[in-house]
């Protein structure tokens, strides 16, 4: 293995551990007894919008007993509810509360500006290349 596949996997080994240790962290600024995995739903559910469990389940990569176990979760914090699918009465979509919009903006503003300050020296066009080829490796897996 060459210089450049052992640099990248030394970097993303960083990044993920230093997600993870951020998820927990941001979770527990949310609500204190949210799971750290259950905040990448809050992310995904205020950018989407409302959806069905299986496609959470589906865009994160984990099974429906996981993502219902997540879901339960986040809906007995009151941060998620559940309405009936109009389309298949045998499914529901899942939507953020008011209560779990809140928190989760405010959150999410002082995670943004935390990375701000980080990359306060980065120019934008370096920051819009990173997301872009985050996205391009985070596609990968679709």
């Amino acid at each position: 293995m060459d210089s450049a596949w052992l640099a990248l996997e030394r970097e993303l080994s960083v990044l993920l551990r230093r997600a993870r240790a951020s998820s927990g962290e941001m979770a527990r600024a949310v609500h204190p007894d949210l799971e750290p995995a259950a905040y990448g739903l809050l992310v995904r559910l205020a950018e989407a919008g409302e959806q069905r469990a299986t496609a959470l389940a589906g865009y994160f990569g984990v099974g429906k007993a996981t993502m219902s176990r997540q879901l339960r979760s986040l809906e007995e914090l009151g941060l998620v509810v559940r309405r009936p699918d109009p389309a298949d009465g045998r499914a529901s979509l899942v939507r953020l509360t008011e209560e779990g919009r809140s928190r989760f903006s405010a959150v999410r503003g002082a995670r943004r500006e935390r990375y701000a300050r980080r990359m306060a020296g980065w120019d934008r066009g370096e920051v819009a290349e990173l997301a872009r080829l985050l996205n391009r490796l985070n596609s990968l897996d679709s």
